[in-house]
């Protein structure tokens, strides 16, 4: 069971911002915010669910460039309006459309779900599996 993740952004201002207005029709919100002071490189922005984050994203460094190629990450929701809503949200936040909402039975018959990519390039995607 994964019980976190996260992705390397280049504008961590930038980012907290889209993640901020596309997660929220889902239910995430900012749960934790970690100074660069704190973790000796570079900001840290929480999001999830209360009381616990489980999707990170931190600045690029040197060290750590922005992940290429992009990551995928999925958020598993229960209705499909959420998932609906989750691309509105995102697209309307500066995301750029990866695969509007709708059914992909190729993954399995009740399978919908939207993808956007995030102002790095990663593809976010809201899935619902059960059946309309």
């Amino acid at each position: 069971m994964i019980d976190h993740t996260g992705v390397i952004v280049a504008d961590v201002a930038r980012s907290r911002a889209f993640y901020a207005a596309a997660l929220a029709p889902i239910g995430y919100a900012v749960l934790a915010e970690i100074p660069a002071a704190v973790t000796g490189s570079t900001d840290v922005i929480g999001f999830g669910e209360p009381p616990k984050p489980d999707f990170w994203i931190s600045g690029a460094t040197a060290a750590r460039p922005v992940n290429h190629p992009a990551l995928h990450v999925a958020f598993r929701v229960t209705r499909r309006a959420q998932v609906d809503a989750f691309y509105h949200a995102a697209i309307s936040a500066g995301g750029r459309d990866n695969g509007a909402p709708g059914p992909r039975p190729y993954y399995h018959p009740h399978y919908y779900g939207a993808f956007v990519l995030d102002p790095d390039g990663h593809n976010i995607e809201a899935v619902c599996h059960e059946a309309e």
